[in-house]
Formats: structure tokens, C-alpha cells, sequence
């Protein structure tokens, strides 16, 4: 059985300078009780890995709020005017990543691979700084995998050994950032016995989550 631990205890394990990848979109299918308590707890200097900006008091978002963000990866920030003051002000580092590639930069950290082509972003800003490959006489960017020290997993449901299910659209990144993080941290709105989900209706298995916390 997987440890069940509170929101606090899962944010005391969150250290100054950390990379967080934190799952879901515009907060659905986000760890929000644990991202309340990072906000409200010491740890500073993070650098998130998400889909978006979330909003100033929900989501990834809360933790830009509570001035803990130095960096943060996403595709898009429109939706926390917050970022959009602090990427303005200079006091937010923002690196913007197409969707689909973020994505893929993620599963290709959590694969152990060396990073994915696409064309995506050739031409733009998004290219500045990275290498061009050619396959076949066509360009592609190099996308480079994402790891990070910790991830926290919102999931609608999960057994005591920690195999969990994302209802609907909450699966959006929480699968591929399971894998690619050196911790992993899964807050489940409900917890059931071993037996109650069937294996063939799991979407991230146990083996990649090391704690729970009860939603």
C-alpha cells in the first residue's frame, strides 16, 4: 500500500530551486489541495513545468500568486494576468512551448529519450537557440526531453496501492508527467480498496507513484 500523507507533508518535501511538473489544464485535473500548501509554505525559486498559467487563485497560477515561481514552462499563460504582468516586468522567466510539443518533451523525459523532432516552431521564436535537424531533406527542431525533480498528479480516483484514473478531459498531462519525474505525488479525490479498479482501467500504474493524498 502507498503511503497516504496530507497536503502539508507533501509540500515540506518541496525544497527551494525544485522543478515541479504539475498536471492538468486550467487547473482541471490539478493537485490543488497540495499546490494550496506549497503556496502557502517556505520553498521559493521553483521552476514549474505545466500547461498553462492556471488562474491567480487556482492551479499552477496560486503558486505564481505566492511569488514562488522563478521559471515557468507552458504553452500558454492568457488566462493569469499575473504571468502576463510578470513576463512583462521581467520578474517571471517564461520559456512558451507549443502544446503538442511540451507533450512530447515530457513523455520523451519520462521515455529516456533523447528528444523528439518536429516542425513545429520552425521559422518562429520558438527556434531561437535550437538545433535543426534534417531527416529526408526536411527540417525539423529539436526538442529536448523535460525531467523534473517532482510531480503532482490530479486523479479522480485511486486504489491503496496508488494505480490511479483520471475521469474525462482530467487526463490531459498527468500520465506523460508521471513518468518523467524523480517523485511523484498523486492527489486523489477518492480512495478505494486494491481490487476496486480493474487493471484494464488504470491509467497511470502504482509502480510510478510514490505517495497519495486524499482530495
Amino acid at each position: 500500500m502507498k503511503k497516504v500523507i496530507s497536503a502539508q507533508e507533501a509540500a515540506a518535501m518541496v525544497k527551494d530551486g525544485m522543478t515541479i511538473m504539475i498536471g492538468g489544464f486550467l487547473a482541471a485535473g490539478s493537485a490543488l489541495k497540495v499546490i494550496e500548501a506549497i503556496a502557502e509554505g517556505p520553498a521559493k525559486d521553483l521552476t514549474i513545468i505545466c500547461n498553462d498559467a492556471g488562474y491567480p487563485d487556482r492551479g499552477s497560477g496560486r503558486l505564481i500568486a505566492a511569488g514562488k515561481v522563478k521559471k515557468l514552462i507552458a504553452s500558454h499563460i492568457g488566462t493569469n494576468p499575473l504571468a502576463v504582468e510578470g513576463l512583462n516586468n521581467k520578474t517571471l522567466e517564461i520559456e512558451f512551448v507549443p502544446q503538442g510539443s511540451l507533450a512530447e518533451k515530457v513523455r520523451a523525459g519520462g521515455a529516456g529519450l533523447g528528444g523528439v523532432l518536429t516542425p513545429t516552431g520552425l521559422g518562429t521564436i520558438i527556434a531561437e537557440g535550437k538545433e535543426v535537424v534534417t531527416v529526408d531533406g526536411k527540417e525539423f527542431l529539436l526538442e529536448k526531453p523535460l525531467h523534473a525533480d517532482l510531480a503532482l498528479l490530479g486523479a479522480s480516483k485511486s486504489d491503496a496501492d496508488g494505480n490511479l484514473i483520471y475521469r474525462g478531459t482530467t487526463n490531459n498531462f498527468n500520465p506523460m508527467m508521471a513518468t518523467a519525474a524523480d517523485l511523484v505525488i498523486a492527489e486523489a479525490k477518492e480512495i478505494v480498496p486494491v481490487g476496486e479498479i480493474l487493471p484494464e482501467h488504470v491509467h497511470t500504474p502504482a509502480l510510478f507513484v510514490d505517495y497519495l493524498v486524499q482530495a
